[in-house]
């Protein structure tokens, strides 16, 4: 073998092992420890995601196993507050009953709860830990139980301790979702009691203007007011995308229009591509209507309406103008009363801005504090709401 090879098998080899080491070198980046947090937090994420929907049957059963790993016990059931086993996870299936007996003591108690075994064919001790799951307002959700082999030591029950009061935050934060659920809703409600006494009253009243003079255009205004019933009294869900939206304001300023004739003008600019944003139910009508009524109403030589929907990168702005009167911007707060008075002419002129907190709550609520109502506006320069939402927002769909 020549010189030169050998320098070159030298120089392969050296450079391999280089290779090796670097590689054996980049591989170990996390110590053992780091490597078990890091899994830890990923089972307690897991389980997390099941229980945010609250401790039902179903959400039991997903999080139970990963609540079993995160342990590291022989098993893991979870019962609700009657002591019904929701789930059960791992050996050891005929220790349902104790546990259900254990299960009822820690919710009458409010505390934890041991129970020994030894019903097994094997005559095996076994430890029952029943602790109950207790959420800050409302008391016991729920109890966990863990199932071991000997006795359960400091180390083993502070754990099960802390995975306990983990899950009832879960449970908790699933409490809090449904509360502002149930808020949401009932802002929807209060929002429907503000818009439809007077607007079903004057829309009645231009119908019945019609009903002699022009029959077919009565019909037809019949037809969009049912049209516009039907969507604002629906009963499904909290959120609509922007082009069902866009229709029941047409259906609304139709009727409108019927009643003002030609001092009411509308113009509308949507870009095609925001049609399908989401946002909440019933968030752009009590803009358009306030507009109308507080707006418009007032000015004897009527004015226009401006809608606009531009697409703005990841967000999607919706403005709302009038030229009307304009209001002074000190009278407007949200936050505060939606019903404020102001004085003029020895008259005093209700301004209740329908739904503008409202609305302004709702969107705030659900996508956050930067997609809450900007409101310009300045006594006889007309008024120019801008709503942005998010094009795309996790959770949030129709």
């Amino acid at each position: 073998m020549s010189t030169n090879t050998v320098l070159s098998v030298a120089l392969v080899l050296i450079v391999a092992s280089a290779i090796f080491v670097s590689l054996r070198i980049r591989r170990v980046v996390t110590t053992p420890a780091e490597r078990a947090v890091h899994a830890a937090l990923s089972t307690a994420s897991l389980a997390a995601r099941a229980l945010r929907g609250g401790l039902t049957e179903e959400s039991a059963e997903q999080a139970a196993p990963h609540l079993h790993a995160l342990i590291g016990c022989a098993a893991v059931g979870i019962a609700d507050t009657d002591g019904r086993v929701l789930a059960w996870t791992g050996p050891h299936t005929e220790l349902a009953g104790p546990f259900e007996a254990a299960a009822r003591q820690a919710v009458d108690g409010g505390r934890r709860v041991l129970v020994s075994d030894t019903s097994g064919a094997d005559a095996q001790v076994l430890v029952i830990v029943a602790q109950p799951l207790i959420v800050e307002d409302s008391g016991t959700a729920g109890v966990l139980g863990v199932v071991t082999t000997s006795k359960p030591g400091p180390g083993l029950l502070g754990a099960v301790a802390e995975v306990a009061r983990y899950v009832s935050g879960q449970l908790e934060l699933a409490e809090l979702d449904a509360s502002r659920a149930r808020l949401d809703r009932a802002e929807v409600l209060a929002l429907r009691a503000q818009i439809s006494p007077h607007f079903i009253y004057n829309a009645l009243n231009t119908i019945a203007s019609f009903v002699r003079t022009d029959p077919e255009r009565a019909r037809e205004l019949v037809l969009e007011f049912a049209d516009f019933t039907r969507y604002s009294f629906r009963s499904a869900g909290e959120f609509t995308v922007l082009s069902e939206e866009l229709h029941n304001i047409d259906r609304y300023l139709t009727l409108e229009r019927a009643r003002f004739g030609d001092s009411l003008q509308v113009r509308l600019q949507v870009a095609p591509e925001v049609l399908n944003v989401v946002l909440p139910f019933l968030a752009l009508q009590p803009l358009v209507e306030n507009a109308v009524r507080h707006g418009l109403a007032p000015n004897v030589a009527g004015g226009t309406i401006t809608i606009v929907a531009a697409d703005e990168g990841t967000d999607c702005v919706i403005t709302i103008e009038d030229d009307g009167v304009g209001m002074d911007p000190d009278l407007l707060r949200f936050g505060a009363l939606d019903a404020v008075e102001r004085s003029g002419g020895g008259a005093t002129i209700e301004i209740a801005h329908v739904g503008l907190a409202n609305v302004d709550d709702r969107l705030r609520a659900a996508f956050g504090n930067d997609y809450g109502l900007v409101v310009e506006t300045a006594p006889g320069s007309g008024t120019k709401v801008f709503v942005r939402v998010p094009k795309f927002r996790p959770g949030i769909e129709v």
